[in-house]
């Protein structure tokens, strides 16, 4: 009889353990479960992330080739940059010889003025 009663104490005790490892179990269970769903959360983000960056890529494969040729357009008038700079710089020399022959003529202006208004 002793052993029935011993059985009979096991029984909630084995219950109360079995009910425990089964909670334990349920709950890391969902654990996982919920961490399943993060990562498969984070897979989904990752494919529309890598989408809209291949995205990026293709606009700047784009503007790379529109700014080659801007480099290649900009190169064609670096001549005409060089023949405009020459052609100030030729401008300068001629205001300043203009600037020496006003000075004469005002210089000669003066001497004929001064020849006429005075009597031989």
């Amino acid at each position: 009889m002793a052993g029935k009663e011993e059985a009979k104490e096991r029984d909630p005790l084995a219950e109360s353990l079995n009910d425990l490892f089964t909670s334990v179990s349920t709950m890391v269970k969902g654990q996982l479960q919920g961490t399943n769903n993060l990562l498969e959360l984070l897979e989904k983000m990752n494919v529309r992330v890598a989408e809209e960056y291949k995205g990026f890529g293709d606009v700047a494969s784009g503007l790379r080739i529109y700014v080659e040729q801007l480099k290649t357009k900009s190169g064609n008038f670096d001549e005409y940059v060089r023949q405009i700079d020459a052609i100030e710089q030729q401008v300068t020399e001629f205001e300043a010889v203009i600037s020496l022959l006003d000075k004469y003529v005002s210089l000669l202006e003066s001497k004929l003025l001064s020849a006429y208004q005075t009597p031989p």
